[in-house]
């Protein structure tokens, strides 16, 4: 299962910010490299509520928290 979360979790990003690659770079930070934008990020809170019934509100967590895809994906995994 936690596969599977790791996947969708970079499928979404990959939507987001078109990198095809990014499933190999988990733990680049997004922001640091203009992956994500702070737009980018908000549309990805909503497409994790869609996909996996998980609430993240922008103001809960750092940017520091969720900046790389291997954080993005243990905040998801948390809230399961």
């Amino acid at each position: 299962m936690a596969e599977s979360i790791d996947q969708k979790v970079i499928d979404l990003i990959v939507d987001i910010t078109g990198e095809e690659e990014i499933g190999d770079y988990r733990d680049v930070d997004l922001f640091d490299e203009g992956v994500l934008d702070s737009l980018g990020a908000i549309e990805l809170l909503v497409n994790l509520k869609g996909a996996f019934g998980v609430s993240i509100a922008p103001t809960e967590l750092e940017r520091e928290e969720m900046n790389t895809v291997n954080k993005i994906i243990e905040q998801v995994q948390a809230r399961l």
